[in-house]
């Protein structure tokens, strides 16, 4: 007799119904496909039809919650904050800027590069911080406020190399995202640099839209730790106006008193 299951689901693989599938022993390794079927079969018909959970009322009144921060930029001090007008002009420079880029890549990443820029390899994390930073801001061992353009005679292993066009326009948009993820990660513990600055707004400037989710969380990330930096200083401290090209509004600069 076919059951219910049977009658609903028809047979997909033909099965010999006189095997002796009651007496099998469902221990025993099948030794060919006729009698794994038979044991699926059997395991099958042993299982109740209706399986009601045990379930513990007392652990349903506890509560699961999920912390999540969803806080915003903090608010620049007094006259710190940049006007609108100024933001928007700010919005246009880096766009022509990107269309720069955009317009000249395939003519820089074919320039040969100088015998002593050595680009680390794309997992290489420290090599990257240490290539962009320079071995002196990466190892603390000057001033953030060392400019390396007033170096004598300039060394770019130890002040960074910057990020000249016939480097970044080598760049691929997932080591464009993974290196400026490297270097807001290293910003979050460490201090401000020039090298840092010159870095985060050329790598902003090879993005592509539309962007990706990792990058739009990257952006987020940089906007907070620079609002809270310019929160801690006396001096004015410009959230780098990315936000609104990026269309991350929520986290831009409003002008004062609106």
């Amino acid at each position: 007799m076919k059951s219910d299951t049977e009658d609903l689901m028809p047979r997909l693989l033909p099965l010999d119904r006189d095997g002796g599938a009651a007496e099998m022993d469902l221990s025993v390794t099948p030794r060919n496909p006729q009698e794994y079927l038979r044991q699926v079969q059997l395991e099958a018909s042993l299982c109740p039809e209706v399986v009601v959970a045990q379930i513990d009322p007392k652990k349903l009144k506890k509560k699961q919650t999920v912390n999540a921060s969803v806080a915003g930029c903090p608010v620049a001090p007094l006259g710190c904050s940049p006007s609108l007008s100024w933001q928007q002009h700010q919005v246009s420079n880096f766009s022509e800027v990107r269309q720069s880029i955009t317009k000249n890549r395939k003519h820089w990443s074919s320039q040969n590069l100088d015998d002593n820029v050595q680009m680390p390899k794309l997992t290489d994390e420290e090599g990257w911080k240490k290539f962009c930073l320079g071995e002196k801001v990466y190892l603390g061992s000057s001033s953030c406020q060392t400019d390396p353009d007033a170096e004598p005679a300039l060394d770019y292993n130890k002040v960074g190399f910057p990020p000249f066009l016939s480097i970044v326009s080598r760049l691929n948009q997932s080591t464009v995202l993974m290196v400026l993820d490297i270097l807001i990660s290293w910003f979050e513990e460490q201090e401000f640099a020039p090298q840092l600055g010159r870095w985060l707004y050329a790598l902003l400037a090879c993005l592509e839209k539309p962007l990706l989710p990792e990058a739009h969380s990257s952006i987020r990330q940089l906007a907070r730790r620079c609002a809270h930096v310019r929160s801690t200083l006396p001096q004015l401290f410009s959230l780098p106006s990315s936000c609104r090209y990026f269309e991350q509004n929520d986290l831009a600069d409003q002008p004062e008193g609106s």
